[in-house]
């Protein structure tokens, strides 16, 4: 689904990404790690379109989308979350659900005008959506609240609702379990699996906490100093001596 080749991207005389290749399969959830300044997060920004790449290429399901905007990337089905979530914070949880939606046909002022029974009928399509989406998540009974009131874990669970309203192919997710507590960590990770199980989605995971990627993920990228180090199955990467020595703090 996702082929990178070559990637590079250099800050100044600071090569970040120094010819990274590697391919996230459909329907799987691939895990990518490394240690901090490994080029995990800037591989997510250029692969999602914030940043320009500086040599190599990109294809997602078979299409280069190196040379696209991150919104002409999302429109594609690849779409991303980010360490820190962020949503309008004067909004309330239903209301950002309902703004991610796709096809926004009453914000056309034609179709708000001449075709309203559409309209009204893809907004309660919408709002059905999301509705079913918010009660996965569990935060169906805080639809009323203003997402500025919602702890971490909980601004993280919007976030990857909000992305599920696009309905994209393929999902980044940067720290999903960053600064969450433990009880909400597990019961995001258990969204996780059943969205790929259940509705087949495809996730590449950046994480640290290498049990979370023990139990999610099936195959694994390691990074380090900008390049390829390892990859693997999570029994076969935390076996690696390379892997030990750079990432887990072996001798």
């Amino acid at each position: 689904m996702l082929a990178i080749k070559e990637l590079r991207k250099n800050f100044g005389n600071l090569r970040a990404l120094d010819g990274v290749s590697l391919t996230v399969e459909r329907g799987l959830i691939t895990g990518l790690i490394g240690p901090n300044g490994s080029g995990k997060t800037t591989l997510f920004n250029v692969v999602s379109g914030f940043y320009a790449k500086d040599g190599g290429e990109i294809r997602f399901k078979g299409k280069r989308i190196d040379s696209l905007t991150p919104d002409a990337i999302a429109r594609r089905g690849l779409c991303r979350t980010f360490q820190i979530a962020k949503a309008p914070e004067k909004l309330t949880i239903l209301e950002n659900m309902l703004l991610a939606a796709n096809a926004q046909r009453g914000e056309n002022p034609v179709s708000a005008l001449f075709k309203r029974h559409s309209v009204n009928k893809l907004e309660r399509e919408n709002l059905d959506t999301a509705m079913e989406l918010l009660t996965m998540l569990e935060l169906a009974h805080l639809r009323n609240e203003f997402a500025g009131n919602l702890s971490g874990g909980q601004k993280k669970l919007l976030s990857l609702g909000r992305m599920l309203m696009r309905n994209p192919d393929l999902i980044l997710l940067d720290e999903p379990t960053a600064g969450v507590n433990p009880t909400l960590a597990n019961e995001l990770l258990e969204v996780i699996k059943s969205l790929q199980k259940e509705l087949k989605r495809t996730f590449l995971i950046v994480e640290h906490n290498m049990k979370v990627i023990a139990n999610l993920c099936e195959k694994v990228f390691v990074l380090n100093f900008g390049k390829l180090l390892a990859e693997g199955t999570p029994e076969e990467i935390q076996q690696n001596e390379q892997v030990l020595k750079a990432y887990l703090g072996g001798t």
